[in-house]
């Protein structure tokens, strides 16, 4: 029940959220798994009164941050997505990375993808697959923990040590039978990334997948920002092997663009 203050009170304790706590609430209730959500599932999964629940949606489907099917059911709207897709850290890397990542498409014909690092999980933020490519878990806008996948092993060579160990600290998930777990076996993958560059994840986040990952700097020798993968299918893994040049060019022209783009902008 909404309380003279405008907030609603939330579970069995004394929490109170704010107007926009109860949006950011609402919004957070879609994500890949659920696209789409009836008002009931919203209200449970925000923690609110349906009745809130309804008010709030509807401001949020007036402004155009949410739509409604025909079944009566709601997903993200359009508007939301003109917004996210603005987001500088992402929209200036794209941008350079795509004409890059098109020209490795058409060199190799797998699936190209690019990833940054958010905290403890790798975000991928763009990916260009073929009618033969193999099918992936991952897509654009998905998150792993940054030591499920080979893209995410390169991002976290180039982490902070501390950051590392923080890591590393952490049960670790075995997606499959060949997941390396043991925080002393990721610790030498790491030192071998940062001396050889690229990365070879053989079958560590799907039993028909095998990439191959190489970072993305800002600048021929700046710090490392992003990194880019070539995903194959596991009976491919001698090729994905073979597939370190190629990858290595297209890393060194979106670093040089990155660069003289961040000189640019000086």
């Amino acid at each position: 029940m909404d309380g003279a203050g405008g907030t609603d009170a939330v579970g069995t304790g004394a929490e109170r959220v704010s107007a926009a706590g109860k949006v950011l609430r609402v919004l957070a209730a879609f994500d890949r798994e659920h696209p789409s959500r009836t008002l009931s599932e919203i209200a449970r999964c925000a923690g609110l009164a349906v009745s809130t629940a309804h008010r709030v949606v509807a401001e949020l489907a007036a402004w155009g941050a949410l739509e409604r099917a025909e079944d009566g059911a709601w997903h993200v709207g359009l508007r939301l997505w003109e917004i996210a897709s603005g987001c500088p850290r992402t929209q200036i890397l794209r941008d350079a990375a795509l004409p890059f990542m098109q020209d490795l498409y058409e060199a190799t014909h797998e699936n190209i993808q690019l990833a940054v690092r958010e905290g403890t999980e790798l975000v991928f933020v763009e990916r260009i697959a073929g009618h033969r490519s193999v099918e992936l878990l991952t897509m654009v806008g998905t998150r792993f923990p940054v030591a499920s996948t080979g893209m995410g092993r390169v991002l976290l060579a180039y982490a902070p040590r501390e950051f590392q160990e923080e890591v590393l600290a952490e049960p670790l998930r075995a997606w499959t039978g060949h997941t390396v777990t043991d925080p002393r076996v990721l610790r030498a993958q790491l030192d071998l990334i940062r001396r050889e560059q690229v990365f070879v994840s053989d079958r560590q986040l799907s039993d028909s997948t095998v990439a191959v990952a190489a970072p993305v700097r800002i600048g021929r020798t700046g710090p490392v920002g992003a990194a880019l993968g070539i995903v194959v299918a596991a009976r491919g893994a001698e090729r994905a092997r073979g597939l370190r040049e190629p990858l290595l060019r297209a890393v060194h022209g979106i670093s040089e663009e990155l660069g003289r783009r961040a000189r640019t902008a000086l």
